[in-house]
């Protein structure tokens, strides 16, 4: 596979009337925005474009509006937020589909204080180990330095019960500050390889790219552009979803493996891209204009 670098959004933006961003990694770090990532996002506004962002952070969309305001992210940089905690907040309130209906109430909430918000409305009880749950909802981690090991009687447990999990967040693990983080996702594939059933949502997943499209008002695929950091998630789900990709590479969950030394290594992101089984359209350093 052939990769293309682009040093500037400026290159792709004719191409596209909308553009969904990945918040974590290719927006800010946890901590800032990236250097440029601002401007570049008032230059697509003020192109015409529309600008939704799609996290897979495991809390609600109002709420990761207000994260990303005490970030420094304004709110007129962007048309429309979407969450992978959105997304299973809703199918936990309407419980309209078989694995959600019979989940029962008794919710075993793994998860850190940061993410309590996405009860509010739910109507359930929540119980603090396995014997007493009647499902888990799985939003990540507790703390920042949390390890698999940590989690393993828990989920054992949990297993022995027959427990099903709802993964609020698919990602593996996220760049805080300078340093890496468990998240859900690595919490699910666990789960899964010790036998237990995980409803996923948010990204790769294509139900909630179609939300994103229904906000960006945009019915042409073909002009819409997916932008994120992780192969995994952000460049698997633009594929599965039918629309083209940038891949930021020198920042983010890749940047070490990809960007040694702060230049591309497209040799090596293409032959990571084909060990995945993903396609992304092009490559940059940073989301800058």
């Amino acid at each position: 596979m052939t990769l293309r670098e682009v040093n500037g959004v400026r290159e792709l933006a004719d191409d596209y009337d909308g553009f969904v961003l990945d918040l974590w990694g290719v927006v800010h770090d946890g901590v800032n925005p990236y250097p440029g990532v601002l401007d570049c996002m008032a230059a697509l506004l003020a192109a015409g474009k529309r600008v939704a962002l799609l996290s897979n952070a495991p809390r609600r969309a109002d709420d990761v509006v207000h994260r990303i305001d005490a970030i420094g992210v304004p709110r007129d940089r962007y048309h429309a937020v979407m969450s992978s905690g959105e997304e299973a907040w809703q199918h936990l309130k309407r419980r309209d589909e078989p694995f959600y209906a019979g989940l029962g109430r008794r919710c075993l909430h793994i998860c850190s204080g940061r993410d309590l918000e996405i009860r509010l409305g739910l109507d359930l009880d929540y119980v603090e180990d396995a014997a007493a749950a009647d499902f888990i909802l799985n939003t990540g981690p507790a703390g920042w330095d949390d390890t698999i090991e940590d989690y393993a009687p828990l989920l054992r447990g949990c297993r022995a019960r027959d427990l099903k999990m709802v993964c609020a967040n698919p990602d593996l693990m996220v760049n805080h500050g300078e340093k890496l983080a468990l998240c859900a996702g690595a919490l699910a594939v666990f789960y899964e390889q010790i036998g237990g059933a995980v409803r996923w949502h948010g990204k790769p997943y294509p139900s909630v790219y179609q939300s994103c499209f229904e906000l960006l008002g945009i019915a042409d695929r073909s002009r819409v552009l997916a932008v994120g950091d992780s192969l995994r998630t952000d460049i698997a789900g633009a594929n599965a979803a039918g629309i083209d990709s940038l891949l930021i590479a020198g920042q983010g969950i890749h940047a070490a493996e990809f960007a040694p030394g702060g230049r591309l290594d497209l040799a090596h992101i293409a032959a990571a891209a084909e060990v995945a089984k993903v396609r992304p359209s092009a490559a940059a350093r940073g989301f800058v204009w």
